[in-house]
This record gives structure tokens, C-alpha cells and sequence, in this order.
């Protein structure tokens, strides 16, 4: 930035924005030359590169170079382009009349001026950088409200299992099995370990709203894993407690899957848990596994409850979406987030459609293999 040599009480203020193109110069030289012949009007000229100083340039709401802006006498008025001189020569004598009639307001001297206006550029970059972190604070408050929420929700099944192997042999602690009781405990023992994981995964997810969740990826049969999950005695009780009928199509010879196995199992819990809640008494649920290409298995989950509108089988799957016949009970919503989380970092895909020829929803899902 430089300013030309003038009388102190100059009145006309003029900033000419140029670039680092040679013509530049040039121009400059010529507004120069022209503003020092014109002796009957008083001016200052500043120069302002706008790659040294693009504040200024959004400042002044100047969107290309060069361009010419009279800022004071007052209206300010922008010219632009090559042909910038000659635009200056025609607008000069309404310019001397501006200045004319403000004989009696004269303005700060223009280095006065522009510092003033850089200072309020600086503080504006300040606002707007106070304004970013206070809605990082805001997100980081909301995601806590989220964390609460998945804790809330997740890790009611597996108190509840707990709580129901508990009271099992409380109750039966004179005739129980044995057996029955020491599976009754490992059962118990599982999902506490089930609850603590969720516990992890939650919290690590508290890194960022957008942090996907570690996980500790290794070979497994896919098969195994899933009638592990299916002959859980939580949901078994589930579903005997509303005459459901699980169906089952799970090929012995899948490829072995690259997943963290853990996490996985609390995808399909999740949403098992969610088909037997939606699922009418008597009902049917589904799940299927189909080796799809050479780089990925399909799982697929189907209930013939009261499916999903077609319009929001995207937002079902974002954090603190309720559907409105949910708002007053456990839902979708808050597992299904958690759910895409987890598919999201194995590099899954996970989505709803409708049971193909019945009502009801297909839950799909699907992971890399080995």
C-alpha cells in the first residue's frame, strides 16, 4: 500500500485496487498523472494490492481488479475493468461537485481512514473466528446430548437381559438346572461384556460428530457369528413372548468376513431388536446372508411390521430422528445411527426397503470379505 504526496486537506479519497499483473503499473502511473493535472480538486490516492490485502478488498466489496473506489466525499462509488482512466475522466467533474458541496465536512486523511478500516476488517475475521468456535462448542454439547441418548438406548437390551437371567434364578434358585443356571450366568456375564463394549465404542465416537469408530478388523466365519446372535436368550424370550417365528437363511459355506466382530454383533442385535419390537404378535421375521460379489456379503433383516415411508428411509438413520408414531417409545432413530456408524467405518453400506411382496421393512447391510 503507498499513498501519492498531497495537501493536507485534501477532501477526494480515492483507493485504486490493482493486482500483480505488469499493466498494473502502468495504471497506476496514468491515475496518477491524471489526478496531479486536475489542480482545482484536491484528492488523495491510495494503492492497495489485492494480494497483500484481500481484507480490504472484501471489505470494500470489490470483486475485481483493477478498480478505482471514491470513498469519500460520500456516496462511495466503484469503477472497474481496463478502461478504468477513461471512466475516471467522465466521472470527474460530478466527483469536484461532491467535494464542492462538502466544504464544511472534511473527512479523516485517508491513512487515517484505511488503518481505521483494517482494523474493522481484523476485528471481523476475530468475529467470525469466535462465531467458528462457539459453534464447535455447540456441536460438541449436542453431541454429548447424542452420546446420552445411544447410552440410553443401546444399552437398555443388555441390562435387560441381565436383569431377567438374574431374576431367573432368583426366583428358581431351589429347582433350576444347574446347568441351566451356569448358562443362565455365562449368558449374563456376555452381555455385561456386550454393555461395556457399547460403553467404548460410545465414547470413542465422542472424539468428533463426525468420528467414525476404531475398529479391530479380523477373519471371521460370518456364518457362526450369526447363529451366535440368533439363539441369544434375551431375544429368544422376545420372541416367545409374542409368538414370532424367526426364519432363517444363512449358507454354511459364506466366505470368512474382515469386520471387528463385536461391533458387528451389536448391528445385528440392533436391529433384530427393532424387528421383533415392530413386528406384531404371531409375526415373522427374516434374516438372510447372500454372498453378492466377490467382494462383498449381503445381510438382510425383514419384518412385516409397519415399514418405513418411502420419504424418510434416509433421515431414519441420522442421529435423534424419531419417526412420529414413535415419539412416545423406543424406536428407530437412535440404534439405527449407531448402526451406520459401525457399517460406515467397515466400509459398508446399510439401507431400508420395503419386504418384498408384504408389508413390513428389509433392513440391508454389507461387509467386505475377507
Amino acid at each position: 500500500m503507498r499513498t501519492i504526496p498531497t495537501l493536507p486537506e485534501s477532501t477526494l479519497q480515492l483507493l485504486l485496487f490493482i493486482d500483480d499483473r505488469p499493466k498494473a503499473k502502468d495504471l497506476v502511473k496514468e491515475v496518477e498523472a491524471f489526478l496531479q493535472q486536475e489542480k482545482d480538486c484536491r484528492s488523495e490516492l491510495q494503492i492497495i494490492n489485492v494480494a497483500s490485502q484481500p481484507q480490504l478488498a472484501e471489505l470494500f466489496k470489490v470483486v475485481m481488479s483493477p478498480a478505482l473506489l471514491k470513498l469519500s466525499p460520500l456516496p462511495r462509488q466503484t469503477i472497474a475493468g481496463k478502461n478504468i482512466l477513461k471512466q475516471l475522466e467522465t466521472c470527474w467533474d460530478t466527483w469536484k461537485q461532491q467535494v464542492l458541496e462538502q466544504t464544511h465536512s472534511h473527512p479523516p486523511e485517508l491513512a487515517q481512514n484505511i488503518e481505521y478500516m483494517n482494523a474493522v476488517a481484523h476485528l471481523a475475521d476475530e468475529v467470525f473466528r469466535l462465531t467458528q468456535e462457539k459453534s464447535e462448542i455447540e456441536e460438541q454439547i449436542r453431541f454429548k446430548d447424542r452420546v446420552l441418548a445411544m447410552l440410553a438406548h443401546d444399552l437398555r437390551n443388555p441390562l435387560t437381559a441381565i436383569l431377567l437371567a438374574i431374576d431367573t434364578i432368583e426366583k428358581s434358585a431351589d429347582k433350576i438346572d444347574p446347568q441351566i443356571a451356569a448358562r443362565l450366568l455365562k449368558h449374563a456375564r456376555t452381555k455385561a461384556k456386550e454393555a461395556d463394549s457399547m460403553i467404548t465404542d460410545i465414547l470413542e465416537a465422542g472424539r468428533g460428530a463426525n468420528a467414525q469408530f476404531r475398529t479391530q478388523r479380523q477373519k471371521i466365519q460370518f456364518d457362526q457369528l450369526c447363529h451366535s446372535v440368533i439363539s441369544d436368550f434375551y431375544l429368544n424370550k422376545c420372541l416367545e413372548s409374542k409368538h414370532q417365528k424367526l426364519i432363517r437363511d444363512i449358507p454354511t459355506d459364506l466366505p470368512a468376513v474382515y469386520i471387528d466382530q463385536e461391533k458387528i454383533r451389536q448391528v445385528l442385535i440392533n436391529l433384530l431388536s427393532n424387528a421383533t419390537k415392530y413386528t406384531p404378535e404371531g409375526g415373522k421375521i427374516e434374516v438372510t446372508v447372500m454372498h453378492r460379489t466377490s467382494q462383498k456379503i449381503e445381510v438382510s433383516i425383514t419384518d412385516n411390521g409397519p415399514g418405513i415411508p418411502a420419504e424418510l428411509r434416509d433421515r431414519i438413520f441420522d442421529e435423534r430422528y424419531r419417526l412420529e408414531r414413535d415419539h412416545q417409545a423406543d424406536g428407530y432413530g437412535i440404534g439405527l445411527s449407531l448402526c451406520r456408524r459401525i457399517i460406515t467405518a467397515h466400509y459398508g453400506h446399510i439401507w431400508v426397503d420395503d419386504a418384498i411382496g408384504k408389508e413390513g421393512s428389509c433392513f440391508r447391510f454389507t461387509l467386505p470379505i475377507y
